[in-house]
């Protein structure tokens, strides 16, 4: 019952958020990585609203793991306060995150249905760069906190829109 209220309560507080962000969609773009406890490999996609704040933005995103005998399907909704440095174009950035994840443990038999929905938060830190083809090159580390995974290393790019 509580992670029930946890779901409805992040729900609510995502939605009049992600409504002001569709406003200004700044890019979107793959991505993709692994994960640590469960061990995966990861490929997402992901989606960013510029200045919800002052150098904050949006970026939910969603990816696929598959490997050590599950399959995971998160959903992200994550906030980057970009740090604007002199006399360079990187741009270093601090975030939290709100996540679900949907995970299907792969059993020998007898098959049971052994799936769960976990709800928790994650810790971000990265760094974008813009390329010579008018997109940006991505990197980030996020330490999950509560049930999802304990840390995921991700690169990507956001191609402007």
């Amino acid at each position: 019952m509580i992670r029930k209220l946890v779901v409805a309560l992040f729900a609510c507080l995502v939605l009049p958020i992600s409504a002001r962000a569709a406003v200004s969609t700044e890019s979107i773009g793959p991505h993709a990585g692994f994960s640590l406890s469960p061990d995966q490999l990861l490929l997402g996609g992901q989606m960013t609203f510029a200045e919800i704040a002052p150098q904050v933005a949006f970026v939910p995103g969603a990816e696929l793991g598959v490997g050590d005998h599950q399959t995971n399907i998160a959903i992200n909704m994550d906030f980057h306060y970009r740090f604007k440095l002199r006399d360079t174009d990187w741009v270093p950035y601090l975030g939290f995150g709100l996540g679900l994840d949907f995970q299907s443990i792969d059993q020998a038999p007898p098959y049971r249905d052994n799936s769960d929905t976990f709800v928790g938060g994650n810790f971000i830190l990265g760094a974008t760069v813009p390329t010579r083809s008018n997109s940006k090159f991505f990197s980030e580390l996020k330490l999950g906190l509560g049930d999802l995974p304990s840390l995921k290393a991700i690169v990507g790019w956001n191609y402007r829109r």
